[in-house]
């Protein structure tokens, strides 16, 4: 097996310890070849690019499922979508969305909130939430809000956003650890769909931070990795300092990042930069091609952009530990997919 990530193989057909086939090398006349992993035994950042209908959240799936069946690592699943349920058949669990308060730093919660931090309500926030006990509630937060020394509406304002956040349901200061995520090995899914934006990007900021922590401090025995599927959807906002902590330095305590998307130009550059495996479906929109080309390095040949495979399953994959580039036939998922879109025609029962 040819193992993505890994600096040669065994030369058999069977699969080495820690990694996950995700396929076979596709030849030039369809037909499929030698199997492909990819190397769970050391941390990689990665990305998976594709427009929408290519695979993209189905590859996201077979390496989900790939982590599930190796020993030491845990997957844990950014869902904003709702399509990865399918992964309680690999002995996984959705997940509804709960982090503590207190792993937000006071410094964004003016953002988070929508507020200016230099504006007397954003200021005040960021004070409370700075000056509150360990594992605060948002209770107890805005109760601390209504008896600062500051003009009635500055206080007001401040509650009210305070409000606002407790209305999104994914705050609570009881809310287990976040290396609870990773504990057992199986797949954890952050089931965000339908999770207001704001809260969402809270919640990843939160889990990404939390991973890297919890590996640094030595609370976390396994090799956590992270899947964001629309990823995009995190990068510029309040999520991204913690998500590029990941990319930057999530490799020294053993935290990987894999972020998927199907708009590749929203990604920061360090998103390509610093992943040692790519792996892209087809593209066609001008910007996202351009993104990807960025990834290209002295030792690949020709143009990467042109070697994208048109068929949906089939991607190019950019091996930084070989310095090779390969076409890959997708393997098919082992659990239910619920990323296809419905169709009129088997509703009605036309087809």
């Amino acid at each position: 097996m040819y193992v993505l990530g890994r600096d040669g193989d065994d030369g058999t057909d069977r699969d080495p310890p820690h990694t996950a086939r995700i396929g076979a090398f596709l030849a030039r006349d369809g037909s499929a070849g030698a199997p492909v992993g990819v190397d769970l035994d050391r941390p990689h950042a990665g990305v998976v690019f594709g427009k929408r209908g290519t695979g993209k959240s189905y590859t996201l799936g077979v390496l989900a499922e790939g982590l599930a069946e190796a020993d030491g690592v845990a997957p844990v699943v950014v869902d904003p979508m709702g399509v990865f349920g399918g992964l309680e058949a690999a002995g996984g669990r959705v997940v509804d969305p709960a982090v503590r308060p207190a792993s937000i730093p006071p410094s964004a919660w003016p953002d988070l909130l929508g507020l200016d931090p230099s504006g007397g309500p954003g200021s005040l926030v960021w004070r409370v939430v700075a000056d509150a006990p360990p594992s605060p509630s948002l209770a107890a937060l805005r109760e601390t809000v209504d008896a600062a020394n500051a003009p009635a509406e500055t206080r007001r304002a401040a509650a009210n956003h305070l409000r606002l956040a407790a209305s999104w349901g994914v705050f609570d200061a009881d809310a287990p650890p976040v290396a609870s995520l990773a504990a057992d090995g199986d797949p954890a899914v952050l089931d965000l769909a339908g999770v207001p934006d704001a809260a969402a990007a809270a919640v990843v900021r939160a889990v990404a931070r939390g991973l890297y922590d919890a590996r640094v401090d030595g609370d976390l025995p396994r090799l956590p990795w992270l899947l964001v599927d629309e990823a995009h959807a995190f990068f510029g906002g309040i999520a991204e300092p913690a998500l590029r902590t990941l990319l930057t330095r999530g490799r020294a305590p053993g935290v990987s990042l894999v972020c998927a998307t199907q708009r590749p130009a929203a990604l920061p550059s360090v998103a390509v930069s610093q992943s040692d495996l790519l792996v892209s479906h087809r593209l066609t929109a001008t910007r996202d091609v351009d993104r990807l080309a960025e990834a290209e390095a002295t030792y690949l040949a020709g143009d990467l952009a042109a070697r994208l495979p048109d068929g949906v399953g089939e991607a190019l994959v950019v091996d930084d530990a070989t310095e090779t580039a390969h076409t890959v036939r997708i393997r098919e998922r082992r659990t239910p997919h619920e990323g296809e879109s419905p169709r009129a025609s088997r509703l009605s029962g036309a087809e």
